[in-house]
């Protein structure tokens, strides 16, 4: 069964509305692996508009599932926290100042030295190396030559044409994970996946181990809760 890792920035958006502890960040963790989730992600940005560098810290002990923290090695803060933390995953993103989200994959041949170096440097500390790439074979056969564990697919361009062209769309990411399992790389794929087009997506893709989802199912649990929101996600993922 693929394993649902859920993106929890957006509650910590919402605690850092009105400043406080409301919501309380480390117990709706705790509740989200409680209610069945395999994991728990986490993408500390430059500005720290969401999730904090010292929630990634109260964070880890607390995790006892999976720990996927997201972000860029280029920022040396980000790189401390990462060898001091010791997630069970990174995914390494390509993470601007000011992105309001994150909309494009690495370029793994220009970027290829860098990737490679980032992803030595964090495998040599026992811990597992994505990185995330567009539905591209040239990309999944540049990401080959860093040595990673596995590449997250961005799926925003799947999501955006499945309503209208369901078919079409999952054409380029069912190549390149095929092209990933060809070289051995292990896939995960995020980025608005939701209740309606996660089954088809996890249907077609041969390999997908995991799937990380924030924002579509924080906001699903504003209309059916969370720990229903977190099973009607799962149900998705089932063979």
């Amino acid at each position: 069964m693929t394993r649902l890792s859920v993106n929890i920035n957006k509650i910590a958006t919402l605690r850092n509305a009105r400043g406080g502890n409301m919501p309380d960040l480390l117990k709706a963790a705790a509740n989200i692996e409680r209610f069945g989730a395999q994991g728990i992600t986490v993408h500390p940005r430059p500005d720290e508009r969401h999730i904090t560098y010292n929630d990634v810290r109260l964070l880890k002990p607390l995790v006892k599932t999976e720990f996927n923290i997201e972000g860029k090695k280029k920022k040396k803060k980000f790189v401390a926290l990462i060898l001091e933390v010791k997630p069970q995953q990174v995914t390494l993103v390509p993470d601007e100042q000011g992105q309001i989200t994150s909309n494009y994959g690495w370029d793994t041949l220009s970027h290829r030295d860098f990737l490679k170096d980032t992803i030595a440097l964090f495998k040599s500390h026992g811990i597992r190396t994505s990185i995330f790439v567009d539905a591209n074979e040239k990309m999944v056969e540049g990401a080959k030559a860093t040595g990673t564990d596995r590449i997250e697919l961005y799926t925003e361009e799947y999501a955006r044409q499945y309503p209208q062209h369901k078919d079409q769309s999952i054409v380029p990411f069912k190549r390149a994970a095929e092209l990933a399992q060809k070289h051995g790389i292990g896939l995960n794929a995020g980025h608005d996946l939701n209740l309606e087009n996660l089954a088809y997506f996890h249907n077609t893709i041969p390999g997908l181990l995991e799937v990380s989802i924030g924002h579509a199912l924080i906001s699903d649990a504003l209309y059916f809760g969370l720990e229903n929101t977190i099973q009607m996600y799962l149900r998705q993922l089932k063979d």
